[in-house]
């Protein structure tokens, strides 16, 4: 697994920031490193393919990206086989994953970026399928794939646009937080990654570097959180 390269983004969009414009150093320097001008989109998280796709394309062809739409393909496998990178967007997880699944992506998708070290970005839901499995999603399961397992393009799971709890609020329900432990209370589940919002992890090879404007915590079954700074590497959960 020596060869896979991951930008694995908490969200695409900051408060009064354009799409991805947070994270532009971080996905030209991954993208210029491996030499990529064409960047296949997978917009399976969205049911609207065509605007989504335009969406990324307005932000990552000035920048000098080709930005193909995977839905537009003949054969989405074959577009898969022959991507120099893949970014998978955000939206619902469940919907995301269940149309990789009928379209015979996950398979296709882990040897590209596992065997091959083709470049993958992905954004919340895309951030959700690069791990183990789905079911640290805050998404609501407006369709139910055949699995809830995931890319496993990393060993653990990461929960995107984790929330600390505010301590002024008369909100009674669940925490984050809680919710986390209760998937912990699951035998074998893996470490959970809260990435907060305007955070990111590159995953180059064996190293897992957090970058970006927050700290993330870090959940474990039977442990308490763990709060890792900026610039931590977090390798030890490859």
């Amino acid at each position: 697994m020596g060869a896979r390269s991951l930008l694995l983004l908490s969200n695409s969009t900051l408060h009064n920031g354009k799409y991805l414009e947070w994270a532009k150093p971080e996905i030209l320097d991954i993208l210029t490193r491996k030499n990529v001008t064409r960047v296949l989109f997978v917009p399976f998280a969205s049911f609207q393919h065509d605007e989504y796709t335009n969406t990324v394309k307005q932000a990552l062809e000035p920048w000098g990206f080709q930005v193909e739409g995977i839905h537009s393909a003949p054969d989405p496998v074959q577009a898969v086989e022959k991507a120099e990178s893949i970014f998978i967007g955000g939206g619902n997880t469940f919907l995301l994953l269940r149309t990789l699944y009928s379209n015979g992506l996950i398979g296709p998708i882990r040897k590209q970026v596992l065997e091959n070290g083709v470049p993958y970005i992905g954004s919340s839901a895309g951030t959700n399928v690069a791990t183990v499995s789905i079911n640290t999603t805050n998404d609501m399961p407006i369709v139910y794939p055949p699995s809830f397992s995931a890319l496993g393009l990393v060993p653990f799971n990461i929960n995107p646009h984790y929330q600390d709890p505010d301590p002024n609020s008369k909100h009674m329900g669940e925490t984050r937080e809680k919710r986390i432990n209760e998937y912990h209370e699951i035998e074998s589940s893996p470490p959970v990654l809260g990435l907060r919002e305007g955070s990111l992890l590159l995953v180059e090879g064996n190293s897992a570097l957090l970058k970006g404007h927050f700290k993330a915590r870090l959940f474990a079954r039977g442990k308490e959180p763990t709060e890792y700074e900026v610039g931590s590497d977090l390798g030890f959960l490859l």
